[in-house]
């Protein structure tokens, strides 16, 4: 199953047989999906796709919730193992329908897909948004995963950074890998070694993902003889990188890992950091 769904294929689904999720993440998410979302759609924070950290320097500022806590999640929204997930945002995927896309293929579930373009899509397919609210799903119990397959540690993405025969992304805006400018975290700059590739290259004009063939080809470009097993993804707290994992696995480009502390993390341990390209 590709990663991706596009609204026109959304519509031809009946709907008993797929959970639809409304992933919003930042801000007044609740709020806006109370003012309109897909008919059907359930909410989804992203408080609800990360741990709450005591401190971001172990871990990042969205860590990963345990397995336990994330299969609750789950049973909570109805879904088993055999349910067909759909997620969306209102930022083409850019944050959490992204990240739940991939938390949920990390701990192997096989049916779990993101609209592409989001809730704009949605709206220029035709969709009509509704503020009814679902009434609540028939509680699940969504058994309990070893763990969450694909992630490094911060001791092994330094390694790899350095390594020739290994690529680290970092996704975010060149301004800010280069150290010019920091929102957020602390500290200014990149990991060093680390290459920018921000997933904003992910996109076309009308916000949706390029083509699978023009993703493989502009990724294959930047991997050149590096399998896509040797690569390692991050930004700037574990959400927005998975917009790149995402791209990868509809180019048909697996095995990417993801640095879920990102720079969060690395920028609060004292560590190496550059400013440069390089």
């Amino acid at each position: 199953m590709l990663p991706l769904i596009e609204a026109e294929e959304l519509k031809q689904l009946d709907k008993s047989t797929y959970t639809l999720i409304d992933a919003r993440g930042f801000g007044n998410s609740r709020e806006r999906y109370e003012q309109g979302h897909l008919p059907g759609a359930l909410y989804v924070d992203l408080d609800e796709l990360a741990a709450h950290p005591v401190d971001a320097a172990q871990g990042g500022r969205h860590p990963l919730p345990t397995v336990k806590d994330f299969a609750a999640l789950l049973g909570s929204l109805g879904i088993t193992p055999q349910t067909h997930v759909i997620v969306y945002d209102d930022k083409a995927g850019a944050n959490p329908a992204a990240r739940f896309w991939w938390m949920l293929k990390a701990i192997d579930h096989p049916q779990i897909q993101v609209l592409n373009g989001g809730l704009q899509a949605a709206v220029d397919a035709g969709f009509t948004l509704t503020i009814d609210i679902p009434a609540p799903p028939q509680l699940t119990e969504y058994p309990t995963p070893v763990s969450f397959k694909g992630t490094i540690t911060i001791d092994e993405v330094g390694v790899a950074a350095q390594n020739p025969d290994r690529i680290v992304i970092d996704v975010r805006e060149t301004p800010r890998y280069l150290g010019q400018t920091e929102p957020i975290d602390l500290v200014a700059g990149h990991i060093p070694g680390a290459i920018n590739v921000p997933y904003l290259n992910n996109l076309d004009a009308t916000n949706r993902y390029k083509s699978a063939d023009e993703l493989k080809a502009n990724y294959q470009e930047v991997f050149g003889d590096i399998k896509s097993e040797n690569v390692t993804v991050h930004c700037g707290s574990g959400v927005t990188a998975c917009h790149t994992l995402l791209a990868l696995e509809q180019a048909g480009l697996t095995g990417a890992r993801l640095y879920v502390g990102s720079w969060s993390e690395w920028s609060r341990r004292d560590l190496p950091i550059a400013t440069d390209g390089k």
